[in-house]
């Protein structure tokens, strides 16, 4: 005998905490965190706007208040996608 999943998976995508070095973002069980070093749009962002947080898809999250979209994989390696600015 074999027990199946019952329901649905209610617990969504949230910010759990702001600090001075950046923020924590909860998804599907994994914590993430996000440095102000590697993401510094949220550094002066007001609190409101940050925790305002979706995922539009699967490891694909987006602050419609600030207009920042972010995947999964440059969340985890931020030192893949460098920030440049010419």
């Amino acid at each position: 005998m074999s027990s199946s999943q019952l329901g649905t998976h209610t617990s969504g995508t949230e910010v759990t905490n702001v600090s001075t070095h950046g923020i924590w973002l909860l998804s599907s069980g994994k914590e993430l965190f996000l440095s102000y070093k590697d993401f510094p749009w949220f550094k002066d962002a007001p609190i409101g706007k940050v925790i305002a947080v979706e995922e539009v898809s699967s490891g694909h999250f987006y602050w419609p208040e600030l207009d920042i979209d972010l995947g999964l994989e440059s969340i985890e390696n931020p030192k893949k996608f460098p920030l440049t600015s010419k």
